[in-house]
């Protein structure tokens, strides 16, 4: 009998750890960004004229999708599913990340803000996949220059013959 009650007072002690050790703020912010979707779609135009769905549609869709995910992760996070970092294929999930490599692709990521006006898509798909490939490790700058330089331009070939004005090809050059 003794040892079904340091059994269970085990198990209730572990559950108490658990309990407190359970990521709720991880859920409810997926639901607040839901929520922040959701407002921000309802203030966009749900329709169009010419195409019958407007810009509103997608954001309020996205929204409502962040807000079911966010209710489904915070009953996950209730039942005791536990979040641990998993291996994969080339990395180790028990490893730190490398913060040069994270800064590297969050410069990758603001590049096209920054530089689409006044450098245009070619040459801002350029600097963007050459800062995403070094993040990832490759250390070929001039191969991975010349790789985004040819998908920026395709992209810019592409849109144009769909009938999608992204600006001029070169701006800088003036072309």
């Amino acid at each position: 009998m003794p040892s079904e009650e340091l059994s269970r007072e085990g198990e209730a002690a572990r559950a108490r750890e658990t309990s407190s050790a359970r990521p709720w703020w991880l859920g409810a912010a997926v639901i607040a960004l839901g929520l922040v979707c959701l407002y921000g779609g309802y203030q966009l135009p749900q329709g169009a004229r010419h195409a019958g769905i407007g810009p509103g549609l997608f954001v309020t869709a996205v929204g409502a999708a962040l807000v079911i995910l966010g209710l489904l992760l915070t009953v996950q996070i209730a039942r005791g599913e536990t979040f641990e970092a998993q291996d994969a294929e080339d990395a180790s999930g028990s490893e730190k990340a490398d913060p040069a490599a994270f800064v590297t692709a969050l410069a990758a990521a603001c590049v096209p803000a920054l530089t689409i006006e006044t450098l245009g898509l070619p040459l801002t798909a350029m600097l963007s996949f050459a800062l995403v490939a070094r993040s990832f490790g490759s250390r070929r700058i001039g191969l991975d220059l010349v790789s985004g330089a040819v998908l920026g331009t395709l992209a810019w070939l592409l849109f144009s013959r769909l009938g999608l004005q992204l600006g001029d090809f070169l701006p800088v050059a003036g072309i």
